[in-house]
């Protein structure tokens, strides 16, 4: 992975990049990229834009063994509010009359954002967002056990 789409993340969280082991939409398999080339396939944001990795969403129902439906779960993952910034566009946070205290977020950063915000794309079966630098509303500092409601 470059440096730009190195997505790390706290123990227990998911929100694997890594084709191999991606479990966002188990029912649907859309990989048509070879998993060596699909990194390659992710837009570079231009301007002011951010672009966020959706975290994969759990399988079962916190703390129980009980299975969600793959409508429940794609419904979940569609309306996240939460991302991984992966790469920023050069102008991002780069007016000083906007942004006076400097940057929101970084690249690493976990951050919340309203529903349905930005370009919503799969690359490889993965979903990201493409969205302003204002749009992001904070950021989280573990993103473990925060849902939108």
């Amino acid at each position: 992975m470059t440096k730009a789409h190195k997505l790390v993340l706290p123990t227990g969280v998911q929100a694997e990049i890594d084709a191999a082991n991606a479990t966002t939409e188990p029912v649907q398999e859309e990989r048509t990229i070879p998993d060596a080339d699909w990194e390659a396939q992710l837009p570079k944001p231009t301007g002011y834009r951010l672009l966020i990795a959706l975290p994969d969403v759990e399988q079962y129902y916190q703390n129980s063994t009980l299975l969600k439906t793959s409508d429940a779960m794609h419904k979940e993952y569609i309306l996240s509010i939460m991302g991984v910034v992966i790469d920023m566009g050069k102008g991002a946070y780069t007016d000083k009359e906007r942004f006076p205290e400097g940057p929101w977020c970084k690249e690493g950063d976990y951050v919340m954002f309203r529903m349905n915000t930005g370009t919503r794309f799969k690359v490889n079966g993965k979903e990201f967002r493409l969205m302003n630098d204002d749009s992001v509303e904070a950021v989280i500092p573990d993103p473990r056990g925060i849902m939108a409601v």
